[in-house]
């Protein structure tokens, strides 16, 4: 039986198509994320390791953000390259975002659906706070007959500690699966009282480009360094911002 869900800090008082904005950006467990290599040195004892979710754990966000029945992809093709399109259903509209890949190393066609799906997932906020995480050199040995290279199992601790620690985070929704919790860092009374305050700033605002010009300030941008917010935390607040100027603009229109 699914245990009780605790909504987190930016949950309170936030419409349904903020709360499936939060739940798809909402931060991973660490146990979810892979590595791979990337760039080595030219002896190829050291490589760049780098870090990636499965497309199953991007699916599974969808399932736990939207329901099963909330979303839809679908894959056209541009250039010769594999796209695929993420249709996302709010508030009766099925609205679409997508992303392209080409193919990949291993099974090529099989490849880059899963690289087009993930990344058209990021368009959505899903897993895009591992952009920010910055690429570790590690030491590595060879893997299949020297065609490839693996992590050395002695650098996984350096590498999940690189992704930062935190209990798993109790995300609101519909759909909620054992063991794929996402997680974020615990939130002190002042970090939340700065979260608190500037949701209430953004919902008093009634001018569209003015919302835009306040958040995008560097006197804005300086506040949230200095509260601590994480990427992830800047990320919900953003999404509560997309959702107020888009429901201003709509406002505007019907007037």
């Amino acid at each position: 039986m699914t245990a009780p869900i605790k909504p987190s800090a930016f949950t309170d008082g936030i419409t349904p198509v903020e709360g499936i904005f939060e739940r798809l950006r909402a931060a991973f467990p660490i146990d979810r994320i892979s590595w791979r290599v990337g760039a080595t040195t030219q002896d190829k004892s050291r490589g760049m390791a780098v870090c990636y979710i499965d497309a199953r754990d991007v699916a599974d966000r969808l399932d736990e953000a939207c329901t099963p029945a909330g979303w839809q992809c679908r894959y056209p093709h541009a250039n010769g390259k594999t796209v695929c399109e993420i249709g996302i259903k709010i508030d009766g509209e099925w609205i679409w975002k997508s992303d392209g890949a080409g193919d990949t190393d291993r099974e090529a066609e099989k490849g880059a659906l899963s690289d087009a799906f993930k990344r058209a997932g990021v368009r959505w906020g899903i897993a895009r706070y591992l952009y920010d995480i910055p690429g570790v050199w590690i030491e590595i040995e060879n893997n299949n007959g020297g065609k490839s290279h693996k992590i050395k199992d002695t650098e996984m601790a350096r590498l999940r500690g690189a992704l930062g620690s935190g209990a798993p985070m109790q995300i609101p929704g519909p759909v909620q699966k054992s063991g794929h919790l996402p997680y974020q860092p615990e939130i002190t009374p002042g970090k939340q009282a700065f979260i608190e305050g500037r949701k209430g700033a953004i919902a008093k605002f009634t001018d569209y480009d003015a919302l835009g010009e306040w958040w995008n300030s560097e006197m804005e941008q300086k506040a949230r360094r200095a509260a601590g917010l994480d990427p992830t935390e800047v990320e919900a607040l953003k999404q509560i911002v997309m959702a107020r100027r888009d429901a201003l603009r709509k406002s505007s229109e019907t007037v």
